[in-house]
């Protein structure tokens, strides 16, 4: 990857509860290198699968008003111009537009329904080098108390459209721009705990789901739904050891 179209996902970072941790439980399960860090970037930690890009880290304070989480970021043709309408419709902003060095422009919001995410305007730096491979995101989906409020917000914010998946036993939504899916919306029913806010959850490729969920286990981390198949290929949910979650899918081969 190149190049990342604006309204579709060009990046991921952990807010990680220990940098060093965190380093040895994905190096272990997903087969990441690091690139040197330091403290005039904050430890901001790039990750590499196949010597590209395909994720980053970073140290959250111990008082941090959040807990360790994946954060989800949308290219975008100009940050300042995507916070003025996501203002205009009803989401809120965390993070006002800032550089980011030469790398980009970025900004960190929430949606009208409570879930983060971020804009990433690149400038030096276009994203993840590698999607849809083993060890690099595949997938990202907002989970919502109100979907269907939460697509139609999407779909004004990044020009989007949305097909609803003809389930009965769950209410979740497919956002594609210019005809490709770029990710869904999943409704959060009775069964989630009410105390699990809107969130957006990345899904990463992996050789095999079921040796991944063990490696998460092994490593100290939780499986928080085992392995089953679906349509797109055998996913699991899990969490790393500070509660950050996230999924693991072996994609499906093409028929």
């Amino acid at each position: 990857m190149t190049k990342h179209a604006a309204g579709t996902v060009s990046w991921v970072d952990l807010a990680a509860w220990d940098l060093e941790k965190a380093r040895d439980f994905y190096g272990a399960l997903f087969g990441w290198t690091f690139d040197p860090t330091s403290k005039d970037n904050g430890y901001y930690t790039m990750a590499r699968k196949n010597g590209q890009h395909v994720a980053a880290m970073m140290p959250i304070p111990k008082d941090a008003p959040f807990p360790p989480a994946w954060n989800t970021y949308f290219a975008v043709e100009s940050v300042d111009r995507s916070v003025a309408r996501l203002k205009e419709l009803g989401g809120k902003v965390m993070m006002e537009p800032m550089d980011v060095m030469e790398a980009g422009r970025m900004a960190f919001c929430t949606d009208n329904t409570g879930a983060a995410f971020g804009f990433w305007q690149p400038n030096l730096f276009n994203g993840a080098g590698l999607v849809n491979e083993p060890g690099a995101m595949a997938w990202h989906e907002a989970k919502s108390r109100d979907g269907a409020k939460a697509v139609a917000f999407y779909k004004d914010l990044f020009g989007m459209t949305a097909d609803k998946m003809p389930d009965e036993r769950m209410q979740y939504w497919v956002l594609k721009k210019d005809g490709g899916e770029t990710a869904g919306v999943m409704q959060l029913d009775d069964r989630t705990p009410a105390e699990v806010p809107a969130h957006w959850m990345t899904t990463f490729s992996v050789a095999n789901t079921d040796e991944a969920a063990a490696t998460v286990t092994a490593k100290g981390g939780k499986v928080l739904m085992p392995p089953f198949d679906s349509p797109y290929g055998r996913i699991a949910i899990v969490a790393d050891p500070g509660g950050a979650a996230f999924g693991v899918i072996t994609l499906a081969q093409p028929a």
